[in-house]
C-alpha cells in the first residue's frame, strides 16, 4: 500500500486529543476499498483512536450494539444495502454516536445522504473527501472528546418538556452569544447575529438545535422578544464604548404574523439606534404573500429590516423576491463550504451575489471556514461574511475587543500563517 508523500506532515505538532487514560474513542470504518480502510485505520491510530474495519454493512450492524462506537466512518458505495439505506438502519438501531461520510461519489449525493442522516436524527459530521488528509480528519473530529457519552436519544417524549422551557425563560437561563459578521470591503466587524444558548443548571451550555424544535408557537414568540431585548441591552453597552453594530435576530413566520411587531418595536434604543435585521428562512419568507405585502413593509416603517436566511436551499419565486422589501440575502453555508472545490457551488454563489447587487441589497456569505475563499467571495460581489473560520460565536463582553481591531479579517489570516494576498 502506497501512502502519499507528506501524509505525516505536522503529525509531530498535533496534540493527541482523543487519548484518555481510561478510555479511547472507538470508530467503526466501513468501505469496500481496502486501501481506504487501511489509511483511515492508520490515521485514527495517530489521533489516539481505536478502529474496527469492515467491508460489509451487515457485519458492522451485527456488532454495533456490542461495541457501542462513538464514531462510524462510512462510504456510500458498497453494494446492498447502499450507504443511504445503511443510515436508515443505523437510525433503526438507535445508534447515538457520530457519523462521518466518505467521499468518492458526486458531491450532490453526499449532501443528500447527509440531509437524510440529519432527518433521521443521526449526528452527522459531514463528508471527508478522498484521498483523506490527517489534518482534515482531525478537524472533522474536533467535536469528539474522550469519555464523552453518546447523545441522549428521546424515547416517546421530548428530552425537554414545555414546562422546562417555560421555567428556563422565567429563571433567565436562556442567554445570547453573538456570531460576528464582517464587511468584506474593509475587513472590519460590522454586525452580529444573536444566537440563543441555554445555560442549563445540570447539563451546562446547550445549543439551540437541542431545544428550539420543541418550542410551542407561544414560547417561540416569547423567546424572540427575550433574545431581541437581550441583544438591544448588549448593544446599548457596546454603544457606550463607542461600538455601533447591526443586530440580526432569527425569527419564524409565526413570530412576524402574530402581531408581535409593536412589542418588538418598543425595545428600540433611544437616540442613535443599531440597525435591527430580522432573519427569516427562505422557505418561510416565500410561503405567504402577506409577509411580503404587509409584515415586511411594517418592519421597514418601524425602522427594522428583513433578511432571507439560508438563501438557495429553497425554491423561491424570483418575482416574489423582487416584490418583497428585503434588505439582505444570506447565502446558505452548504454552498460556501465547498466554494473553492466545487464549480457548481461557485456558480450558485456568484449568481446569488449578482442577484443581490442588481436588487441593491446586501449579500452575506455564511459558514466561512476556510480563509482562502474570501477573495473569491469579494470578487463575486458578496458584501459581508461570517463563519467559524473568522470567529466563533462569542459572549457579549468579547465584542468590543473584536471591534477594536482595524481589520479582524486580515489579523485572522495573518494568525493562520496564510497569505493575505488581495483579501480586503
Amino acid at each position: 500500500m502506497m501512502i502519499a508523500s507528506g501524509y505525516f506532515e505536522s503529525v509531530a505538532l498535533m496534540n493527541n486529543l482523543f487519548t484518555d487514560d481510561n478510555e479511547r474513542v472507538l470508530a467503526m470504518v466501513l468501505d469496500e476499498d481496502p486501501d481506504v480502510v487501511a489509511i483511515l485505520s492508520l490515521q485514527l491510530h495517530v489521533l489516539g483512536m481505536e478502529s474496527r474495519c469492515y467491508r460489509r454493512a451487515d457485519e458492522l450492524l451485527s456488532e454495533l450494539d456490542e461495541c457501542a462506537p462513538q464514531l462510524v466512518i462510512m462510504g456510500l458505495e458498497f453494494g446492498d444495502p447502499d450507504g443511504i439505506a445503511l443510515l436508515r438502519l443505523l437510525a433503526e438501531q438507535r445508534y447515538a454516536g457520530w457519523v462521518l461520510l466518505l467521499g468518492g461519489v458526486e458531491r450532490k449525493i453526499s449532501r443528500i445522504a447527509e440531509r437524510v442522516g440529519h432527518t433521521l436524527g443521526l449526528q452527522m459530521l459531514g463528508s471527508l473527501d478522498k484521498p483523506m488528509r490527517l489534518a482534515e480528519l482531525r478537524q472533522r473530529l474536533e467535536r469528539l472528546h474522550p469519555g464523552r457519552k453518546p447523545a441522549l436519544v428521546p424515547e416517546d417524549d421530548p428530552f425537554f418538556s414545555a414546562e422546562e422551557l417555560d421555567a428556563a425563560l422565567e429563571r433567565n437561563e436562556l442567554t445570547v452569544h453573538y456570531q460576528p459578521q464582517f464587511e468584506l470591503a474593509t475587513g472590519r466587524l460590522s454586525g452580529v447575529e444573536a444566537l440563543v444558548r441555554w445555560v442549563h443548571p445540570e447539563i451546562g451550555l446547550i445549543g439551540p438545535a437541542s431545544f428550539l424544535p420543541m418550542l410551542t408557537a407561544g414560547q417561540s414568540r416569547r423567546l424572540t422578544c427575550h433574545v431581541l431585548s437581550c441583544a438591544l441591552a448588549d448593544a446599548e453597552r457596546w454603544r457606550e464604548q463607542g461600538v455601533l453594530l447591526s443586530l440580526s435576530v432569527n425569527v419564524t413566520a409565526d413570530d412576524l404574523m402574530e402581531s408581535q411587531l409593536p412589542a418588538l418595536t418598543r425595545h428600540r434604543l433611544p437616540g442613535e439606534s443599531p440597525l435591527v435585521v430580522l432573519e427569516i428562512t427562505e422557505t418561510a419568507a416565500m410561503d405567504d404573500e402577506l409577509l411580503g405585502s404587509e409584515i415586511a413593509a411594517r418592519l421597514h416603517l418601524s425602522g427594522m429590516e428583513v433578511a432571507v436566511d439560508d438563501f438557495g436551499v429553497g425554491f423561491s419565486s424570483l418575482t416574489r423576491l423582487q416584490m418583497l422589501p428585503i434588505s439582505e440575502l444570506k447565502i446558505d453555508r452548504s454552498f460556501v463550504r465547498h466554494l473553492q472545490q466545487d464549480t457548481q457551488d461557485a456558480a450558485i454563489v456568484e449568481a446569488i451575489a449578482l442577484l443581490g447587487r442588481r436588487l441593491g441589497i446586501r449579500v452575506v456569505a455564511e459558514g466561512v471556514e476556510e480563509l482562502d475563499c474570501l477573495p473569491t467571495l469579494a470578487r463575486f460581489g458578496c458584501t459581508h461574511v461570517q463563519g467559524f473560520g473568522l470567529s466563533r460565536p462569542v459572549p457579549a463582553g468579547d465584542i468590543p475587543a473584536l471591534a477594536a481591531g482595524q481589520s479582524p479579517i486580515r489579523e485572522r489570516i495573518a494568525a493562520s500563517g496564510a497569505s493575505v494576498g488581495n483579501t480586503p
